[in-house]
């Protein structure tokens, strides 16, 4: 490939100078993106290595052009030189162009001769660059490589120059971006400091601060579902804390309707917000999405993508149900990390069998970007009914310290002989009630269940229980509104 002459002030591709109101633009396109006077950043200054050695030259810069100097973000081989003055400058020539802009030979060319770079100790020779323009064509500065003898390029290597400018144009746009979410972030946890802050100094606020922002985290009601009864309960283990586990049901249209239940890691205003966050994503992933499992990719991407959630994750059961033929309902769910769905029936005598159904996959959601789900489909028939729950059940402890675990839990229900929503929420609250220590973290029921007989619909629909970790009304916990 034959060598490129020197630049000249009337070469084609050179812009013209740039009016007031341009270089205005073009500077408050550099304050943009906060790089000025920043420390050294290994993205841009791997961009100079790299031009040193594709061109096996001794110096490669990237500067930004300032409105009185060119400052280097990146230098290799240019110890303790962090700018220069802008005018006479190169890079501030290099900048008015749209290509490359190559001095073979700087003594000859009437700007670089008295650069101080060519004129200085490092007696620069040899000088090409090409401009760093954004994505809305403002040019904040140059890749630069330098040589102490005269050269000629080729047009690879000004294209290969050009990718160098276009590859610092992304790392300055990754940096604006890495800068935008940590401010977001900043201005999240300074707000959720100063609300810290307020709690302790008004401690008798707490629990009524706590108790009223549950209360938004919870359907304000359950739906009345012809044909389907309903029962729910939620408490937390201390008042003074904001619970991360959620539930809820809601109408699809054309006789189907949605519900979920998870557990979201940790406590407090953190958790709420990925607890609002999940549960807002669920509902709205519910209406564009007929299969549960694209639900919780949803989910699983939505608590991914947002970074104020920091390193958050849930787990969750996601389900939809429509009348079956026959009577009854079908119910298709999917799980993600969450313990079995317990599907309670008849068993001939006063024990009802009880069995933990879960899908074959479901991992952890918003824990990993591979996270894979599975459903599962159920016909809950008359006399049947389903309990969901979170893990503060299961790991609530009995009088010798063990935990009761997925078989005690079941092992009481099938004791108990009944199906009914409502009792199996008021059964498992008087369990829980009984144990010497309660519960020690937070709990969230609910119970479907498919009368034997139909039930007259009601005009009221049940309101979710809260509860602190000493309750004193089991019996109304578990009362049910017939649907």
């Amino acid at each position: 490939m034959p060598g490129l002459p020197a630049a000249s002030p009337d070469e084609p591709r050179l812009r013209h100078m740039p009016s007031a109101g341009e270089e205005a633009a073009r500077m408050a396109a550099v304050r943009r993106y906060n790089i000025l006077d920043t420390p050294p950043d290994g993205a841009f200054d791997r961009v100079a290595a790299m031009a040193a050695r594709l061109f096996d030259v001794p110096v490669a810069t990237v500067t930004i052009v300032d409105a009185d100097r060119i400052w280097f973000k990146a230098a290799h081989g240019l110890e303790g030189v962090t700018q220069i003055g802008r005018d006479p400058g190169l890079c501030a020539s290099a900048i008015l162009r749209d290509d490359a802009l190559v001095i073979p030979d700087t003594l000859t060319d009437p700007v670089a001769r008295s650069n101080p770079l060519v004129t200085g100790p490092l007696g620069v020779r040899f000088y090409a660059a090409a401009p760093i323009i954004t994505s809305d064509g403002h040019r904040l500065g140059t890749v630069n490589v330098l040589d102490t003898k005269p050269r000629v390029i080729t047009e690879d290597d000004t294209a290969n120059l050009a990718d160098l400018a276009a590859m610092v144009v992304d790392a300055m746009e990754l940096r604006l971006s890495g800068l935008r979410l940590l401010r977001e972030e900043q201005e999240r946890r300074k707000t959720q400091e100063e609300a810290r802050e307020r709690a302790e100094r008004d401690r008798e606020a707490i629990a009524a601060f706590a108790s009223t922002l549950q209360r938004t985290l919870l359907p304000p009601s359950l739906p009345a579902i012809p044909g389907l009864e309903l029962a729910c309960h939620y408490q937390t283990a201390s008042p003074r804390d904001v619970g991360g586990d959620f539930y809820d049901v809601f109408p699809l249209g054309a006789d189907r309707w949605a519900f979920f239940l998870g557990d979201v890691c940790g406590k407090g205003a953190e958790a709420a917000a990925v607890t609002s966050l999940t549960r807002y994503t669920l509902r709205e992933a519910a209406q564009h999405h007929d299969d549960p499992t694209d639900v919780l990719y949803a989910l699983n991407s939505a608590l991914l993508l947002d970074p104020s959630m920091g390193s958050r994750y849930c787990t969750c059961v996601f389900g939809t149900l429509h009348p079956a033929p026959g009577g009854g309902f079908t119910i298709t769910f999917a799980t993600g990390g969450h313990p079995p769905v317990f599907h309670l029936q008849p068993d001939g005598d006063a024990s009802m069998a009880v069995d933990g159904v879960r899908p074959a996959i479901g991992m952890l959601v918003g824990a990993l970007e591979e996270a894979r789900f599975a459903s599962h489909t159920l016909h809950l028939a008359p006399g049947h009914g389903l309990l969901l729950y979170t893990d503060g059940l299961t790991e609530a402890r009995t009088t010798d310290g063990n935990m009761l675990g997925e078989d005690g839990v079941a092992a009481f229900l099938a004791r108990r002989g009944t199906a009914q929503a409502g009792r199996l929420v008021a059964d498992t609250v008087n369990l829980l009630a009984a144990l010497p220590d309660g519960a020690d973290d937070d709990i969230a029921l609910l119970a479907l269940s498919v009368p034997h007989q139909p039930v007259p619909e009601q005009p009221t629909a049940m309101a979710p229980t809260l509860a602190a970790a000493s309750f004193d009304g089991a019996d109304r916990a578990g009362q049910e509104r017939p649907r």
